[in-house]
């Protein structure tokens, strides 16, 4: 190793021009997978809101082609009487809860956001989805049952109208309509996509249709199994009433869609896999590159070094000892190259992610995988100059001008 580093400060211009080129390499494909990691891992966190027994039952699914979209238009709307008819008659659910929503204005004081998603539930939905309560309290039955005008509003809306006051008790309006804040909601950030996730207000459902009116396309509605080991079987027992409410004919498809955050994810890596690798593959076009630079340099080095070859093994060095001198030479490049790599490529993945709204951090297999790579580079492209330099005849390389 020392003989090496000697070698590569003695070419210093040579040395950092083949560092530049691995670090080009190994930056970018470490981008693209720190990049592809925290957008992933992004959306299995917002998906993870929905808990592993949970899942969802509404008009429309995951669609793969304009085709089944259409079909989907055909469905009947879900309706608040098929939340009633699982709450009955399925003995492996634990909670039900019925969803909808809009956008609409919402004002306080002088101050005003638009096209504020406005959402609707039940009181039972705040234990069915993870949504954690920062301050005061999520709606109650009652306030379901008697159509109090009551919101539990997301931080985004708190720190828009309430920065550095208690936000409990203050009225703020929706199209117009009092609600007075009961609680808030604990900071989530941004999802896939840069939308924010802090930016809602949830009001008890009857309040909705009061205001609203029954929504035009139906309901969500939100189901929580007994247990994780029950999900499957709570599954076909809610599809089963179903098909039976909606009289769907034993030989025909559902006419309505049942949602797991395991399912969208599934499908979801399907859409992405080509996509990935397809980026890596693109990305790694440079480290090839790199790669090629380093055989060059490699090669050059040897040429112009043949009379110390020649010296080397007169003194005694055996072919293993020149070997290993050229290989640690080039391991030394591009491992060094390939650390920096690592650092410059997550440092520009979360720059770019950060404009996103997301966050990532630093992932142990993309850190392996970007240093496996670097020294890989380094032995597969330097084992031929390495090779040509241990296979030289001393004597020849003596007399080598």
């Amino acid at each position: 190793m020392r003989i090496a580093g000697e070698s590569l400060m003695a070419n210093k211009l040579r040395s950092t021009l083949t560092f530049i080129g691995v670090i080009f390499g190994v930056t970018s494909v470490m981008t693209i997978i720190s990049a592809l990691e925290g957008i992933m891992g992004a959306v299995e966190e917002d998906l993870s809101a929905l808990g592993p027994a949970t899942f969802v039952v509404q008009r429309f699914g995951m669609t793969t082609s304009e085709e089944e979209f259409l079909e989907m238009l055909k469905r009947k709307p879900v309706k608040r009487e098929s939340a009633e008819l699982i709450k009955e008659s399925c003995t492996l659910v634990d909670k039900v809860s019925v969803r909808t929503g809009t956008r609409a204005r919402v004002k306080y004081g002088s101050t005003a956001i638009r096209n504020v998603p406005i959402r609707a539930a039940e009181a039972s939905f705040v234990d069915i989805v993870d949504i954690e309560v920062s301050q005061g309290r999520f709606h109650s039955y009652e306030d379901d049952l008697y159509r109090r005008s009551v919101a539990f509003i997301g931080e985004t809306i708190r720190e828009e109208f309430f920065a550095g006051v208690d936000p409990i008790g203050k009225r703020i309006k929706i199209n117009g309509n009092p609600y007075t804040v009961i609680g808030v909601a604990k900071k989530r950030g941004s999802a896939l996509g840069g939308e924010n996730e802090d930016n809602y207000v949830v009001i008890p459902l009857s309040s909705f249709v009061r205001q609203f009116a029954e929504p035009r396309f139906g309901y969500a509605i939100f189901v929580k199994a007994l247990s994780v080991e029950a999900l499957q079987e709570a599954i076909d027992e809610v599809r089963l009433v179903l098909r039976s409410q909606r009289h769907v004919p034993y030989n025909k498809e559902d006419d309505f869609s049942i949602l797991t955050a395991d399912a969208i994810l599934d499908l979801l890596n399907q859409f992405t896999k080509m996509l990935r690798f397809a980026l890596v593959g693109v990305s790694s076009i440079s480290l090839v590159v790199g790669g090629i630079v380093v055989m060059n340099i490699m090669m050059v080095s040897v040429t112009e070094r043949t009379r110390e070859i020649g010296i080397r093994k007169s003194l005694g060095a055996k072919q293993a000892h020149i070997l290993s001198q050229f290989l640690f030479e080039a391991l030394m490049l591009t491992l060094f190259g390939g650390v920096v790599g690592v650092a410059l490529g997550f440092l520009i993945a979360r720059i770019g992610i950060g404009y996103l709204g997301m966050e990532i951090d630093p992932s142990g297999i993309a850190i392996f995988f970007g240093l496996f790579i670097s020294t890989g580079v380094g032995l597969f492209f330097g084992i031929v100059p390495a090779i040509k330099a241990s296979r030289l005849d001393p004597v020849k390389a003596l007399s080598y001008e």
